[in-house]
This record gives structure tokens, sequence and C-alpha cells, in this order.
């Protein structure tokens, strides 16, 4: 998978850009919160980057931060979500905007992103509040250096974990001993008994 990129950009057009690294030119597509980090036409960038394979296309995504990318990730995972909402809801608010409305339970405030209608942004609210961290904890993968057990928490939050769950359990098995892959191996092995 190809985690960040770092070129020239050498496009600009909402809401694709083109960006060259070392002659090879990369199509993404980002939602406009990132436009707006964007240096001019010509300067070089870093983009955080999520690649959808499907059976017609290859589509790469970039994003201006980490925390922009995971909640890309998160909304993919809602039911009825799918990229273009998610682009659109990056968008229409910054990151910290929409975990401020999920939190509040602000459904009015999704409602005026274009295309979420009431029920999308009902079904925003419940099913992102479980995938939250807890207020005041920083968003997973800001891309700064983890301890195992954050990194074993944000590995079963991927796996479909809530975050509290996963923070429990890897505090009940991890020691100081312990890398990542030990720690997400005894946490597993309490979530799933065999």
């Amino acid at each position: 998978m190809i985690g960040r990129l770092r070129g020239i950009l050498a496009e600009r057009q909402p809401p694709r850009l083109l960006l060259d690294v070392q002659g090879v030119y990369y199509e993404l597509e980002a939602p406009m919160t990132a436009f707006y980090a964007l240096p001019a036409v010509g300067a070089e960038v870093m983009l955080y980057t999520h690649l959808v394979v499907r059976e017609d296309a290859r589509l790469l995504y970039g994003f201006a931060d980490a925390e922009q990318r995971w909640l890309f990730r998160s909304l993919l995972r809602v039911s009825g979500i799918g990229a273009r909402t998610a682009l659109a809801i990056l968008s229409g608010m910054e990151a910290a905007d929409f975990i401020r409305c999920v939190r509040a339970g602000d459904c009015a405030r999704l409602q005026k992103v274009p295309g979420i209608g009431r029920k999308t942004a009902e079904r925003l609210l419940v099913e992102m509040r479980d995938r939250l961290p807890e207020a005041g904890s920083e968003l997973p993968a800001t891309g700064q250096p983890m301890d195992a057990g954050t990194e074993a928490e944000h590995a079963l939050v991927a796996l479909g974990y809530k975050p509290q769950e996963a923070r429990l359990h890897v505090r009940q098995v991890a020691t100081a001993e312990m890398d990542s892959e030990a720690i997400i191996r005894a946490a597993l092995q309490r979530l799933i008994p065999g």
C-alpha cells in the first residue's frame, strides 16, 4: 500500500491533483480541506495517502495530515458511506469540526454537507461515536512514533474493535517487555477465546 508521497505539485484542479514523484506522476483526489493546505504548483509537498482498489479502477486519495486520512478510513467503515461521501464530509469541515459534531450529536451541522441527509447524518453520529477516541486524547495515526501498547490498540481498532474495548484489553495484557505483536496476540486471545 502507498502510505505517503513526497514530490512536486504538478497540477491542482479540485478535487484532483497531480504529484510528480521523481518522474512518476501520481493522480490523487483530495478533500478541499487538503487543497487549502497545498503550496503553489511547482513546490514540494508531502501527502498521506489511501489506495482504494476496485474491479474497474485503482484510486489514490491524498490528505494533508494523518488525522484526515484516519478520519477518511473511519468514515469508509460506516455503512452506506463511500469514498465520494467521505471526501465530501472532509471537504465540508475540518477533522476537528467533524469530531465535535459527533461528540455533540449535532445532526443539523452534518446535514449541511452536500449529499448528507438526515438518515445518513444520524447513522454517522451513531457509528462514529464509538470509533472516536475519548475526549482529550489524540486521534490515532498522527504520524508520531507509538509505544507498543498504543500500536496494539490501533491494530485492534483497525480489526473492528471499539477504541475503548481495545484500550481495556491491551492494558490488561501488556507488560513492559512485550512488543506490539505479542500484545496484539495476547489481547486477541482474550477477545476470541479458543
